[in-house]
């Protein structure tokens, strides 16, 4: 038995490891070498689109920069149009329109409501032909109407400012206050006692203020207010607007300088546009450099409201 193998196990398990090792077991990893294998497939799929990034040209640095300017650029340039030609936000300084407008608020004109004029606007810049007097695609405010204008009493320190006031006389009207009572055109306007405004002073004291209810001839109604009793602005002389112009007068009567003191008479060119609605509203306990005084200041009934 001297031509035996010493080990036979041993002898047979490495020529079954050779065998493993020359037959690629089939339910394995396909080999790469196989450009029809789908791995070998996705790989080519995946170095081709890394050459293609690589290949692709770089924006310059300078480009990226000019591209965010461009896109500020149009956000401004859009913003512009609507504010010059649709809608422009306002907000309400004083208390001439108490208690339809409250200072904090803020509203939209409806700048396309009556036309557009230089003074529609910015700087009064108009950009066709100069300098334009009168109104483009005009139409005629309506008694009753809340509208925003240029102050137009060239003597006044607040010429060309933006006032907002309530439409009274049209052209050709004749206006007049007796006692507190409105008279246009000769006839009294009817005035109804309402519910009192309820007003807290700066000390804190809560006052009744005398409201009432004004219906003008067109139907239209709202609420004034009566401070002071047969006060200078109670009684005034007959005015006869002129053509093209209209009278304005506050909803405070008291407390409002219209077209009774140095507005004056209105024209035509220099209505901006009609008060459509307050988006937003705030009191005065609110500290700018106090954020956690704002959200109680915060007049939430009186966001999203008309202005009547």
């Amino acid at each position: 038995m001297e031509n035996e193998p010493e080990n036979p196990e041993l002898t047979a398990s490495a020529d079954d490891e050779t065998l493993r090792t020359a037959k690629p077991d089939a339910e394995g990893p396909e080999p790469l070498d196989d450009p029809q294998s789908p791995v070998a497939q996705a790989v080519a799929e995946n170095e081709a689109e890394d050459d293609a990034q690589e290949a692709a040209p770089k924006k310059p640095e300078g480009e990226s920069w000019l591209e965010t300017v461009k896109t500020i650029f149009y956000a401004l340039l859009i913003a512009l149009v609507i504010r010059t030609f649709f809608f422009q936000p306002f907000n309400i300084p004083s208390e001439s329109m108490q208690s339809t407008l409250l200072v904090g608020d803020y509203l939209f004109v409806e700048k396309f409501a009556y036309g557009y004029s230089r003074n529609s606007f910015p700087f009064r810049a108009w950009p066709v032909g100069g300098a334009l007097h009168g109104r483009l695609f005009g139409s005629d405010p309506k008694r009753g109407d809340v509208v925003v204008f240029k102050m137009p009493n060239e003597n006044s320190k607040e010429y060309m400012e933006d006032f907002i006031k309530r439409v009274i006389g049209l052209p050709g009207d004749t206006v007049q206050m007796l006692g507190g009572k409105l008279y246009l055109n000769g006839k009294l306007v009817p005035k109804e006692a309402a519910a009192p405004y309820m007003e807290t002073d700066p000390f804190g004291i809560t006052h009744a203020i005398p409201r009432f209810k004004e219906t003008l001839p067109n139907g239209v109604s709202y609420y004034v207010l009566d401070r002071i009793p047969d006060s200078s602005e109670d009684n005034t002389e007959v005015f006869h607007v002129p053509p093209g112009h209209y009278f304005m007068m506050g909803d405070n009567r008291d407390n409002s300088d219209d077209s009774r003191l140095d507005v004056g008479y209105v024209p035509a060119e220099d209505l901006v546009g009609k008060a459509e609605f307050k988006f937003f509203s705030i009191d005065d306990s609110a500290v700018w450099y106090e954020p956690w005084t704002w959200p109680g200041a915060i007049r939430f009934s009186r966001m999203f409201t008309p202005i009547d």
